[in-house]
């Protein structure tokens, strides 16, 4: 690795598992970020990045754009380049020339480079620019495997938004969901997952059963999610790395809409028998279920709250759908939607301060409330918006929105701030998404 390279304030070995980091602390920087992206954008430049020792300027170019691309879906940036703007040296990396940039018309810049290791790994380093101010904010490197390049490119793109925005990082992540194909009367559905951008898809299932709800283990690892077995919906855990599934609940009982607890020690879901349907929860290794609802009616969709003790669920035993709140042990269990229609697939948020879920009216819509009921919101308008997962920062929540007519769904994005929606790149129709924890 050159001098220049070890001269970078943090370096972090992504495929190794270690990270560190020692930078300072400068003043915020005097720009206006607004999450939705619908004003007051920082325009950012994003050049192509050099080669340093033994690395590729073709590499580096597809990070640039792949930074770009990820600064562009927060909706608070406008990202200048790659294409159409000019290049910099690998010494021009950490001192750049400001009053170009500024009479580029931008206000930050992200510059770095890429070099190549003797052990096959790269090394892309990545720094962020105040133009305005003409300083540098930060320095770091990112470590990876030839292969990984682009959690390279994502590492560098959430450093960006979370140093200008103030919020955590959350680009860095995957999502899982329901990839559907075929005609609106024979879908084929199977487990998908893929990056937050849509690259790297894979299959987890084929598609010989019906699947619903993936859900995602607090460190990322495991899956739970609803499958079929001898015609019955069952709850199933599966093994993201090597595919390896078994049953939650062992014997013939239906159960459905399953979730981790934060600490990933336990899993909550709902169990059907004797005409009536109840949560439960019980050990994600296995074990003897403990019954935590009662009432008459359909109790589902329950979801923790980040310090795991109290659960927010969908109950009709008043009538219609509401959203419930109680005790993670099943304790004092109260309504806390009042706002009209019916609200069901309530999801608690990252920072415990709200709840999304779906209103289901003059249409179906996604809404906010506070996380002790009331306040409530809507972020969406479209036909059918439904299935909310929060981004792991709290910012955005995640979607799928069927069209009318075709039964065709697709995913989108919406920040909490409100704005338009943004479509989640994906090769065919999807459903049922959920966002995973940032990658390790």
């Amino acid at each position: 690795m050159s001098k220049l390279a070890l001269a970078l304030a943090c370096t972090i070995c992504l495929s190794a598992g270690v990270q560190s980091q020692t930078t300072d602390d400068p003043p915020p920087v005097e720009v206006r970020v607004v999450s939705g992206g619908v004003q007051g954008a920082t325009t950012i430049a994003v050049p192509a990045m050099p080669a340093g020792e033994g690395g590729s300027a073709g590499l580096g170019r597809q990070i640039a754009e792949v930074i770009a691309s990820d600064l562009r879906s927060t909706g608070a940036f406008t990202p200048l380049g790659p294409n159409g703007i000019g290049g910099y040296s690998v010494a021009q990396a950490t001192a750049p020339a400001y009053g170009d940039w500024r009479s580029a018309g931008a206000t930050a810049l992200v510059s770095g480079y890429v070099e190549g290791r003797a052990d096959g790994r790269v090394t892309v380093a990545c720094l962020l620019h105040d133009v305005t101010a003409g300083r540098q904010l930060v320095s770091q490197g990112f470590t990876v495997a030839a292969a990984d390049w682009r959690r390279a490119a994502h590492k560098c793109a959430d450093t960006v938004y979370a140093r200008l925005s103030g919020e955590g990082a959350y680009l860095d992540t995957r999502i899982v969901y329901v990839s559907e194909s075929g005609p609106k009367t024979n879908r084929t559905k199977r487990i998908a997952l893929m990056d937050s951008d849509g690259s790297n898809l894979r299959y987890l299932t084929l598609g010989k059963s019906t699947v619903t709800t993936p859900r995602f283990s607090p460190d990322g690892r495991l899956l739970v999610y609803t499958g079929t077995l001898a015609r019955k919906p069952r709850v199933f855990v599966i093994d993201v790395a090597s595919g390896r599934e078994r049953l939650l609940v062992p014997g013939g009982v239906i159960t459905f809409a399953p979730r981790f607890s934060p600490d990933g020690r336990r899993i909550v879901f709902s169990l059907a028998q004797g005409g009536n349907t109840d949560i439960f929860v019980v050990g994600a290794d296995g074990g003897t279920p403990q019954r935590l609802t009662s009432a008459p009616g359909v109790d589902t969709s329950p979801s923790f709250s980040p310090d795991g003790r109290r659960i927010v669920f969908e109950s009709d035993r008043g009538g219609t759908q509401q959203l419930y709140v109680m005790n993670a042990d099943g304790s004092g269990q109260r309504r806390i939607s009042f706002g009209g229609g019916r609200s069901a697939s309530p999801v608690w948020s990252p920072k415990g301060d709200l709840i999304a879920f779906t209103r289901i009216g003059a249409g179906f819509r996604i809404g906010l409330m506070s996380a002790s009921g009331g306040g409530e919101r809507l972020l969406t308008d479209a036909w059918q918006d439904e299935g909310p997962s929060w981004a792991p920062n709290g910012q955005f929540v995640l979607f799928h929105r069927t069209a009318q007519g075709s039964g065709n769904a697709t995913l989108y994005a919406v920040p909490i701030t409100g704005g338009p929606p943004r479509r989640m790149p994906t090769p065919q129709g999807g459903s049922d998404p959920s966002w995973s924890p940032l990658n390790n």
